[in-house]
């Protein structure tokens, strides 16, 4: 019991920790997209920079945390300190190595990749800049994988909040004097700020290494652990990578497939809305599924290790409706409103129908994410792959196409990379939501899943509109909008209660929920068993 419960306390920790993280994000990109001199046009030679960076950061390092963690926790029960400080020193050998390497190829083809790749000759900068990133971050993801296979997650969440923290200050403070030196160089300001990143990412490694209990333990290097961390980590990392490279779709062609339109100038400036504003809103919401579906990995395996099949099933239909329950109000409220959260955030409506088609993608992504998860845990790791790759492929095509036609099609220009983007999550969420209802043999049922949590949806839709233009003749707007949202929040959790959408079983599975089971058997939503 009390193992479960530190077990629990880390799952929650991770979760609080992944919300800091995407709440810090989005404040240091308000505060660069509102920024003198940086702004729209700062924000393509940030980004563009940014996720060809994400890119080789994916290939040489996601997928290495699991792997070792997994390796960690078999030695773990043994209680042999020395077979774990093994495991931990030849990680550590090998993926330095692998992130030399990653830096150095960074670095040295940063002209190429921005000239060439790019078509942003003022990401070169950026670039260079975040190189040394990529060896940090490879060390990060070693110790990361070592704490999780001891139990410690708490100490990987406390790395993630230290990081982010560091990273948002470091970007605001240092922004702010390139700013003041170079009398607001947009270029200047766009390399300063992503190497507040490999400062941040410096002082995480920093923090993690001190955390360290065994790193006076004397070992040898082994190249047995070294092809075992290979040999899991592989397969994990074509999902995320596909996942990396489909994010890198944008930053390649459009405004490769826009400047010969509307210009360089003003092509730049669009995929900077686009990358800038409609990219960190719409992951907002997919960042708390992420972080839920990280924590359900181990469980989901543990079922299928002793073949559960009940509890797999189970487990599979709550996280799916949980799922849909989180993301399609944030969807529905985002495409209604979304003039107003763009004036609110940014003081200007630039990119409204780009966030409402994007909103969209956001249920398809997050039905993605969920799936992944679950069909990872139980071991059928190549289908996120094959439906990432098929979804990616289609992503290049549509881009290539939509991009290309003039603006007043609607269907063209930037809104046909997110109508691409779209696309692509519907057609890999398919796929992957397909296997895993087969697999684990689930039903569902379109009353529960879908028309209950539309009709809740239009509740805080419905009090939303009515709380934000009643509220709007009496105070500030932007005050009237935040309150109206939170006042649409509290009507929304009220009907899925009243709707009785999760019943108390479905409750228990989810840490954070369970807690209102006494509340509905108060109130007599629930009977008290």
């Amino acid at each position: 019991m009390k193992k479960r419960k530190c077990i629990l306390n880390g799952v929650i920790a991770l979760i609080i920790s992944q919300c800091i993280v995407k709440i810090l994000g989005l404040v240091y990109k308000l505060y660069l997209a509102n920024k003198q001199g940086f702004g729209d046009a700062g924000n393509a030679i940030y980004n563009s920079g940014y996720q060809i960076y994400a890119l080789l950061l994916t290939i040489s390092s996601i997928g290495v945390p699991n792997a070792v963690a997994k390796l960690i926790a078999e030695k773990k029960f043994s209680g042999d300190n020395k077979e774990i400080a093994k495991i931990l020193k030849s990680s550590l050998v090998i993926f330095s190595i692998i992130g030399i390497i990653g830096s150095l190829v960074l670095a040295l083809s940063a002209d190429f990749i921005s000239n060439k790749l790019l078509n942003i000759k003022e990401a070169k900068y950026t670039i260079i800049a975040l190189s040394p990133a990529i060896f940090n971050v490879c060390l990060i993801s070693v110790y990361r994988g070592f704490y999780n296979g001891l139990n410690k997650v708490n100490i990987t969440a406390n790395s993630q909040t230290i990081e982010q923290i560091l990273k948002t200050v470091f970007t605001i403070i240092l922004v702010e004097i390139v700013f003041v030196i170079t009398s607001a160089n947009t270029v200047a300001m766009a390399a300063i700020a992503n190497f507040a990143t490999t400062l941040a990412t410096l002082c995480s490694f920093i923090y993690l290494y001190r955390k360290n209990n065994l790193k006076d333990v004397k070992v040898r290097f082994e190249k047995s652990n070294v092809k075992k961390i290979l040999k899991i980590s592989i397969p994990i990392s074509l999902s995320a990578i596909l996942a990396s490279l489909n994010r890198n779709i944008d930053s390649i062609t459009v405004v490769r497939f826009l400047k010969d339109s509307i210009g360089e100038s003003q092509a730049k400036i669009q995929y900077g809305i686009l990358s800038g504003k409609i990219d960190v809103l719409t992951s907002l919401p997919v960042s708390f599924v992420i972080a839920i579906a990280t924590t359900i990995i181990p469980k989901i395996s543990l079922l299928n290790a002793q073949n559960n099949k009940y509890g797999l099933k189970k487990l599979g239909k709550t996280y799916i409706l949980f799922t849909i329950l989180l993301v399609l109000p944030c969807s529905i409220g985002i495409i209604a409103f979304s003039d107003q959260i763009l004036q609110l955030l940014f003081n200007n409506t630039n990119g409204s129908i780009l966030l409402k088609v994007s909103a969209i993608a956001i249920i398809f992504i997050s039905i993605e994410q969920i799936t992944h998860a679950i069909l990872q845990g139980i071991g059928k790791v190549f289908v996120p792959t094959m439906s990432l790759f098929i979804g990616v492929i289609i992503k290049i095509i549509l881009n290539m196409t939509l991009i290309r036609l003039p603006e007043s099609y609607f269907i063209g220009g930037t809104v046909g990379a997110c109508i691409a983007t779209l696309i692509c999550h519907i057609v890999a969420s398919n796929i992957s939501f397909r296997v895993m209802i087969k697999k684990l043999n689930i039903k569902i049922e379109i009353f529960k899943y879908v028309l209950k949590p539309i009709i809740s949806s239009c509740i805080m839709l419905l009090s939303l509109y009515s709380s934000y233009f009643l509220l709007k003749g009496i105070i500030i707007e932007n005050i009237a909008i935040i309150l109206a949202i939170v006042i649409a929040t509290f009507m929304y959790i009220a009907s899925i209660f009243i709707l009785k959408i999760l019943n108390q079983e479905e409750l228990s599975f989810i840490p954070i929920l369970s807690k209102f089971i006494k509340f509905g058997q108060k109130n007599k939503i629930y009977k008290k068993k």
